[in-house]
């Protein structure tokens, strides 16, 4: 029913700092993908969870039309691609997404504010230690998209 997603998004609406977003995705249990918004400490704003292992992207672009109006938007290499930036520079977002490596035309970004990227990387490694949750409804991705919210929300 998406209660423990609605309250996890209501919390984070409330004491949402909105200067800057970050996006992140990791493997999850139950061979799922799950990507997520975080604010500028590191608290979740929304999740995505994928029904099998999949791209960041696939989470990256199910996220995109629900995040916040920001400064700027915090991801790893992983994103940096055309239509995100173009997605995200229509929105008004100012990306801060590291060049790959095998890009021919390098683009700058803001070391200093990428830097504060580790934030979203603990929030996943938090919700990790929640796998006992998780596995009881792996089953299900709605059901370990809910155990993922309960668990973001206590923390």
């Amino acid at each position: 029913m998406g209660v423990f997603a609605t309250i996890m998004t209501e919390q984070a609406a409330g004491a949402q700092e909105t200067g800057i977003v970050m996006i992140d995705a990791t493997h999850a249990r139950a061979h799922r993908t799950a990507s997520s918004l975080a604010d500028a400490k590191g608290r979740p704003i929304r999740m995505f969870l994928s029904a099998g292992q999949t791209s960041g992207y696939i989470g990256a672009r199910a996220l995109l039309s629900s995040i916040p109006s920001a400064g700027a938007l915090l991801a790893d290499r992983g994103l940096d691609a055309g239509w995100s930036r173009n997605a995200l520079i229509g929105t008004g977002i100012s990306p801060c997404i590291p060049p790959r490596t095998g890009r021919k035309t390098s683009i700058p970004h803001d070391t200093g504010l990428y830097r504060l990227r580790h934030r979203i990387e603990n929030m996943f490694a938090r919700l990790k230690d929640w796998c006992c949750i998780e596995t009881r409804y792996d089953r299900c991705p709605i059901l370990s998209l809910s155990a993922c919210a309960l668990a973001a929300n206590v923390i």
